[in-house]
């Protein structure tokens, strides 16, 4: 997108202005959990899931250099080790919470959001202080990340500022007298730490939040999957229990958590204290749902649906009713029921499409240390035999969500 002259105006106006740089005086919510401060900050970074984001594969904990893919290009992650030279060990606490809470290194440039200080901005200054104790503590790594690999103008601080002075404004969590203690608990990790808005909240053309629909849902074309609304208005208790134990070991009674979010378990929320995912629960039933942005999707005639699912009644009883039952329940903590199953019956078939083809693999957790796993059909079945498949258990058993095209398969 070509940045106008007036964007460029409102830039060079706004890069000046001046940002709020009052601490935050309250403390963490979640302080009373933890005896020490590197303990909590160790927890801090679990839940943040600052390990998926700065650990290469094969490499040392937080010592940086992943690739991030973004519409933009390749943003390379930093050294968070307590390396003198390449990661924080020279840093402060001053200069750790300025990243933290403004977007900012210590040597005063912005920072691209790919680092998500929009959502770690509410983060109290009492955990950022935490959180830097506990990574003063990790090891030293000597590794420094490769540079961006940004298009112009993305790759300039210019152009990074015009984003900021348009949709970046610092912020403090203030929590709500008319909510309980727990639900508090829950708006903070998941507005702050948990970043969950990064995924499951749509974005613009600029890579900006639609915060109208915040946590509706959205496609992560860089990772080829669907974050899944995050608002479903109030739940159960079980309900709630049922999130809580998913959140925790990848797997409840009816679902299994693949793709992005069985990562976010396994380096993440399976840390999390049972109160604490319990928080968030109580938070995501107080949202109101929200309608998800349309989807463009191939649309198939009424008789070739038809056509679709009873060819793909009997793919389904020779291909997967062994395990998911030919009345679609599934098994308890082993095969996810298809019937009523949201990520099944989702506007987009893209993560079902995914699972397919791909196969679906669930995060080996404390709770659940050898999870089941559904093999690849892509060798298996054919685009047509595919797409009758899905489009049977999409509109099965009560489920009544529209049929899948081949061609849809085909441009996977």
């Amino acid at each position: 997108m070509k940045i106008t002259v007036g964007i460029l105006l409102l830039s060079s106006l706004l890069s000046g202005c001046s940002e709020d740089t009052q601490p935050q005086a309250s403390l963490s919510p979640l302080a009373s959990h933890f005896d020490n401060v590197v303990e909590r900050g160790q927890y801090l970074a679990q839940a943040g899931d600052c390990t998926a984001c700065h650990t290469q594969m094969g490499e040392p904990e937080f010592s940086g250099g992943k690739a991030i893919p973004t519409p933009f290009g390749k943003i390379y992650t930093s050294n968070l080790t307590s390396d003198k030279l390449t990661g924080l060990g020279e840093w402060n606490a001053d200069e750790f919470w300025q990243a933290m809470h403004h977007g900012k290194s210590r040597d005063g440039r912005s920072l691209y959001p790919a680092f998500p200080y929009p959502s770690y901005s509410l983060v109290t200054r009492d955990d950022s202080d935490a959180l830097f104790a506990y990574l003063q503590t990790v090891p030293a790594v000597e590794q420094l990340p490769p540079e961006n690999e940004l298009r112009f103008p993305y790759n300039t601080q210019l152009a990074l500022n015009t984003w900021r002075a348009l949709f970046f404004r610092p912020e403090a969590f203030s929590p709500n007298e008319q909510q309980t203690e727990s639900w508090n608990r829950g708006a903070y990790l998941v507005q702050g730490l948990g970043h969950c808005a990064a995924c499951h909240t749509p974005r613009g053309a600029l890579g900006n939040s639609k915060t109208d629909i915040d946590l509706s849902g959205a496609h992560i074309e860089e990772l080829g999957w669907d974050a899944v609304s995050l608002t479903r208005g109030v739940l159960s208790e079980k309900d709630k229990q049922g999130l809580v134990e998913l959140l925790q070991t990848g797997v409840n009674e009816r679902d299994v958590l693949s793709g992005p979010m069985a990562e976010v378990v396994l380096h993440s929320l399976q840390y999390l204290k049972s109160d604490d995912l319990g928080a968030m629960a109580d938070y995501l039933s107080s949202l109101p749902e929200k309608a998800t942005e349309k989807v463009r999707q191939l649309r198939v005639s009424e008789s070739y649906t038809q056509e679709l699912r009873e060819a793909g009644q009997s793919i389904y009883v020779e291909q997967c009713a062994d395990c998911h039952g030919k009345d679609g329940q599934g098994e308890p903590y082993r095969y996810p029921a298809l019937a009523g199953n949201r990520g099944v019956t989702a506007a987009s078939p893209n993560n079902a499409i995914r699972l397919l083809e791909a196969g679906g693999f669930g995060a080996s957790t404390q709770g659940r240390p050898r999870p089941y796993g559904m093999p690849s059909f892509a060798h298996q079945l054919s685009d047509d035999e595919s797409a009758a498949v899905l489009s049977y258990i999409r509109g099965a058993w009560g489920n009544s969500a529209s049929a899948v095209s081949p061609e849809a398969l085909r441009q996977h």
